[in-house]
């Protein structure tokens, strides 16, 4: 990827509107890993498949999951994969009450994805109080957001480890 691709997109109303739900967030986390059916969705989020399928649809509606190509399943039936897009690794959300909303939401989907994975998957965990400059918390935000964006924009790893990561830097009151 060229830096110009990773540049930050603003957020619309309805890219909000798709990730400010942690199930909606999960399910594209899910789909970036490999093509994954309604039915797969479903019975990994333990949701009715009507439910799913709303979430589904809302994302693939906002660009943030793509159709792939139809598959036959199992039983011999059509099934209609979908593969997560990397829109939402670029948007920005300008609003403040947004970026809060939208950073709640990946707290409830990080949550839901630790439960998930059990205690032997955390890898690192970090929860520091420090007290900084203005200018020392912009440079450490920099850096934090730098240090994402040098991993996001690597190609995949065949075979290799899926891990999530998950980086806020925030006051303290």
């Amino acid at each position: 990827m060229t830096s110009s691709e990773w540049d930050r997109i603003e957020a619309t109303s309805a890219d909000f509107k798709a990730l400010a739900h942690p199930l909606r967030l999960r399910i594209v986390r899910i789909c970036l890993y490999g093509a994954q059916t309604n039915k797969q969705l479903a019975d990994r989020l333990d949701l009715d498949p009507a439910t799913s399928l709303y979430h589904v649809r809302t994302l693939v509606r906002a660009g943030f999951l793509e159709p792939d190509a139809v598959r036959t399943g199992e039983q011999g039936a059509l099934e209609k994969p979908y593969l997560a897009t990397t829109k939402s690794w670029r948007l920005a959300i300008l609003d403040t009450d947004d970026r809060l909303s939208a950073t709640i939401a990946s707290v409830d989907a990080l949550r839901a994805e630790l439960l998930e994975a059990g205690p032997d998957a955390l890898l690192a965990n970090s929860r520091l109080g420090l007290r900084l400059s203005p200018e020392q918390a912009d440079e450490l935000a920099q850096r934090l957001q730098a240090l994402a964006d040098e991993y996001v924009q690597r190609p995949p790893t065949p075979g290799g480890k899926k891990v999530g990561l998950f980086i806020t830097l925030h006051d303290l009151r």
